[in-house]
């Protein structure tokens, strides 16, 4: 069977992410990874024979989210303008799964975290601090880890159902 095409989730939320100031951008990130946390934990309720690979998932985007927001702190100033266009962002990434069945959800979010392991490693460019360099070299190893974990229990979901 096939997976609906995934979608060019970058472009897709181009238009949130340029409503953000662009040194708080990370951060927005950070914040739609707690988003695909919360995600994995509603699919590891509704597939219990994966539970604890979701939950493992779900732990990771909230790693992610912690080293990115350790790397960038902001004032509160930029939380509150990055968090304006948050749920607007989020709604456009749960359409994406509306109508879906859950094997082919978690194939598009298996790409998903392919995309988004490319975008931590692009931002990499330049010269970094070692730590930020690590931290985001981490979060492009945990978005890989969760995709590799999706593709392994597709088919499984599939049986199931």
């Amino acid at each position: 069977m096939n997976k609906p095409d995934t979608p060019d989730f970058a472009a897709l939320l181009a238009p949130f992410i340029g409503a953000v100031p662009e040194e708080a951008v990370p951060n927005f990130l950070a914040l739609l990874e707690r988003g695909a946390a919360q995600r994995y934990r509603d699919w590891a309720e509704q597939l219990p024979d994966f539970r604890d690979g979701l939950r493992r998932c779900a732990a990771s985007e909230d790693q992610i989210a912690d080293i990115v927001e350790g790397l960038f702190p902001i004032d509160e100033a930029l939380a509150s303008a990055i968090r304006e266009p948050l749920p607007a962002a989020r709604d456009a990434y749960y359409e994406v799964f509306e109508h879906l069945s859950l094997a082919d959800q978690l194939a598009i979010q298996a790409d998903a975290e392919l995309q988004g392991a490319a975008v931590w490693r692009g931002m990499l460019a330049g010269e970094l601090p070692a730590a930020v360099r690590e931290g985001l070299e981490r979060c492009s190893e945990l978005e890989q880890e969760s995709s590799a974990y999706l593709y392994s229990i597709l088919d499984g979901v599939r049986a199931a159902g």
